[in-house]
């Protein structure tokens, strides 16, 4: 358990809302300005989360009946999670929470950075992410968010992060095909085979699944138990596998479930 205490950096990752802009031709063949830019209703959150920084795995042994757990220990740097920012409909058009994490030194970020740093009263951070809410009354900038006031064990949560870049992969390795015959008359083991007809389409079509870099993006699993919340090691142990390596910066928030805290329409 002692090295669970320890951790080291991630990535940066921001969420940024999509924007749609549609054009219109007047009478005439004469073209107009296009109207203001929409903002997408995007994908509320079931409630504040936090960043944290994966430790590695281990396997926790149940205290009430011994089984062992495959869990994931996850830390948390030095700083916490601090809200950095409180956006509402009036002020940005949408609510939501600005969250920053990993403290560092002051010299590793610019001035804008500082700056906007210091009109919410937080120290120097290193990663910034925007979690959006329903309701946003009960944040304030400044505010500390301590992992163990929002969850506790049990709890199920959705954790996203960068996944292991395994470089430029084949279709076995890849999407799961079957590999060819290996005996001596067979002249296909491992290849991919037809991508399509050369006289109709006379083409590839596009989103085939042929071979290519393979993971190094962003990924999401969901509905992950909470085993155990450690407040001396500052760790938590999350029940199974977490996207990425060793250090890795982790976004967790409580699991989606729909006709609990989703609704259902």
């Amino acid at each position: 358990m002692a090295m669970a205490a320890a951790s080291v950096g991630g990535a940066l990752g921001f969420l940024t809302p999509r924007r749609r802009s549609v054009s219109f031709a007047a009478p005439g063949g004469a073209r107009r300005r296009p109207p203001l830019a929409v903002v997408r209703a995007a994908s509320y959150e079931a409630g504040v989360g936090v960043m944290a920084t994966k430790v590695g795995m281990m396997t926790y042994f149940d205290p009430s009946n011994g089984k062992p757990v495959p869990v994931t220990v996850v830390g948390f740097r030095d700083g916490g999670n601090v809200v950095t920012q409180v956006k509402t409909a009036a002020t940005d058009g949408y609510d939501s929470v600005q969250v920053g994490y990993h403290g560092v030194r002051e010299d590793k970020l610019t001035r804008p950075e500082l700056g906007h740093l210091g009109k919410a009263g937080a120290p120097a951070l290193r990663h910034l992410q925007e979690f959006r809410l329903v309701a946003v009354d009960a944040f304030d900038p400044g505010q500390e968010l301590e992992f163990n006031e929002l969850f506790k064990e049990g709890d199920l949560v959705d954790v996203s992060a960068k996944s292991i870049g395994k470089g430029f992969q084949g279709g076995i390795k890849r999407h799961n095909f079957k590999r060819g015959l290996m005996t001596h008359g067979s002249k296909s083991h491992r290849a991919l085979g037809s991508i399509g007809a050369g006289t109709t389409p006379g083409r590839v079509y596009k989103g085939k699944k042929m071979p290519g870099r393979m993971g190094g993006k962003k990924t999401k699993i969901r509905k992950l138990k909470i085993v155990r919340i450690d407040n001396d090691l500052k760790v938590v142990m999350i029940k199974g596998a977490i996207p990425g390596k060793q250090g890795n910066l982790l976004r967790i928030t409580p699991a989606k479930i729909v006709g609990k805290n989703i609704p259902k329409s």
